[in-house]
């Protein structure tokens, strides 16, 4: 097989492998989709011990099935770039190396003297479901949200740390020890599970005046939890900026290109049309 061949076989596999807006793509994630939840099933349930007795071989079958296609998938996932070490040192390539190797290192080590630290690698195999940030596109959308809002989030959460420590000393000077307040930092977190509506009932108040103030902490943690979502939102809202896509360079495995692009950001290489 001559170079050109072998280009454009890289092309066309890193088509399918890393571009989501193609019918291809589409169908290549569909499946790695079902895999992934399968085999995070399948974890789960072969840590049943009645379910690994009566079906421990099928799920077995079934993880060798999902190991093998994760394995053929990182060998083509470093095959169709240019800089494979990108990719391999990447987040997404160190998660898929974990989600697939923990099956090959119970084969090498199949002595009975460590299958309990085997027993903890292959608990790696969890990993596999972080693969599914591939498929969550408006993630991108999300987190620059976030950033940008984050100094909003920080005095927003500064302002709650300060009136928590207000509240939780006026109650500890209401309620005393002799009603579980033994202390200002005990008050402080009465204060901070009643303020996010969790309630342990660990403490409770025992006077008029506390139950009242009580009340008044539990409505405003109704109103607090939905401030950090509102400046997120309004952010979101907000970004006018270009839609951007899945599609990854394959020369420098940058990703979020624009829709419209023809050349990489980066490195200025040809993507794939």
């Amino acid at each position: 097989m001559d170079n050109s061949k072998i280009d454009n076989f890289r092309k066309k596999l890193h088509t399918i492998i890393y571009e989501a807006d193609t019918p291809a793509g589409k169908f290549f994630d569909l499946v790695l989709l079902i895999l992934i939840v399968i085999s995070v099933i399948a974890v789960m349930l072969e840590s049943v011990a009645s379910i690994k007795i009566k079906h421990g071989q099928l799920l077995a079958v079934i993880e060798w099935v999902v190991t093998i296609f994760f394995t053929l998938e990182y060998i083509a996932r470093i095959f169709a770039v240019n800089k494979p070490w990108k990719y391999i040192f990447s987040f997404y390539g160190i998660v898929d190396f974990l989600a697939t190797v923990p099956k090959y290192i119970g084969l090498l080590f199949p002595g009975s003297g460590v299958l309990i630290s085997i027993r903890a690698i292959r608990l790696l195999r969890v990993f596999r479901i972080l693969k599914l940030v591939h498929f969550v596109g408006a993630s991108n959308q999300l987190v620059l949200a976030l950033k940008k809002s984050r100094a909003k989030i920080a005095v927003f959460l500064f302002s709650v740390v300060v009136l928590c420590i207000i509240l939780g000393t006026i109650m500890y000077l209401i309620e005393g020890p002799e009603h579980g307040f033994t202390s200002i930092p005990v008050s402080i977190y009465w204060t901070i599970v009643t303020l996010t509506t969790v309630g342990f009932g660990d403490i409770t108040p025992g006077t008029s005046l506390g139950q009242f103030i009580s009340v008044i902490i539990m409505i405003l943690g109704y109103g607090i939890i939905a401030v950090p979502t509102g400046l997120v939102t309004a952010e979101l809202i907000g970004d006018k900026k270009v839609n951007l896509n899945t599609q990854v360079c394959p020369n420098c495995s940058a990703d979020k290109h624009r829709d419209d692009a023809r050349y990489c950001y980066n490195c200025g290489y040809h993507l794939n049309d």
